[in-house]
């Protein structure tokens, strides 16, 4: 699926979107919560295209890793320890790999979502990010298993992660701030999942492309 130089490419596209999105994040935020998550994102995702920048990485694993660490670092609020987290549980289950495949990429969807589950204290039906990620690792293991290739696998996950992502309005919010609404967190979308399904469509659409 992609060699090392195309996943900096493809994380680069990805900071690109929430980039472009900052506003819309912040707007999805300032209706449950504090309003910072566009820009929380934007800042923590411009220090991952400097850490992208610099370069140096031996393997994908390494990739994630610094690009995870950067998350953590800059990210403010909750979402740096959850990004971040999802990055480096990644890069934990790439090990040595130099290159990685259909297989590998839902994998480390899969450690990912395990990863925030443990970090964040959450579930599915929590109206968080965890409402895209798993959704969108499921859609992909099913593709897997259909036989489909590489390019129909990430449109799958990119498909999922969007619903997934539209479908937290229907949720009432139980973790974060947002919690404190209650019934009345109902109608609107989740900033956290919103942001996870734009980085997954951009991968989707980087490789896309190529």
């Amino acid at each position: 699926m992609a060699e090392l130089n195309q996943l900096i490419g493809a994380l680069n596209h990805a900071a690109d979107v929430i980039e472009e999105n900052k506003q819309h994040l912040t707007e999805l935020d300032g209706a449950i919560g504090d309003g910072d998550h566009g820009i929380n994102m934007s800042r923590g995702f411009s220090f991952v295209k400097k850490t992208l920048d610099e370069g140096g990485f031996q393997t994908p694993a390494d990739l994630f890793k610094k690009s995870g660490m950067a998350l953590v670092a800059h990210v403010g609020g909750a979402s740096g320890p959850l990004f971040g987290t999802a990055f480096l549980r990644a890069s934990m289950a790439l090990k040595d790999k130099t290159e990685i495949n259909s297989e590998d990429y839902i994998s480390i969807l899969k450690a990912a979502a395990e990863g925030i589950k443990m970090r964040g204290k959450s579930q599915a039906g929590e109206k968080t990010m965890l409402d895209a990620l798993i959704p969108a690792y499921e859609a992909g293991e099913t593709a897997l298993s259909q036989g489909k290739d590489t390019q129909e696998v990430l449109q799958a996950v990119k498909a999922a992660a969007r619903t997934g992502a539209t479908d937290t309005e229907k949720l009432v919010a139980k973790k974060g701030r947002s919690s404190y609404l209650g019934e009345r967190s109902l109608g609107h979308q989740d900033p956290g999942a919103a942001s996870t399904a734009l980085i997954l469509g951009a991968i989707a659409d980087y490789f896309a492309a190529l």
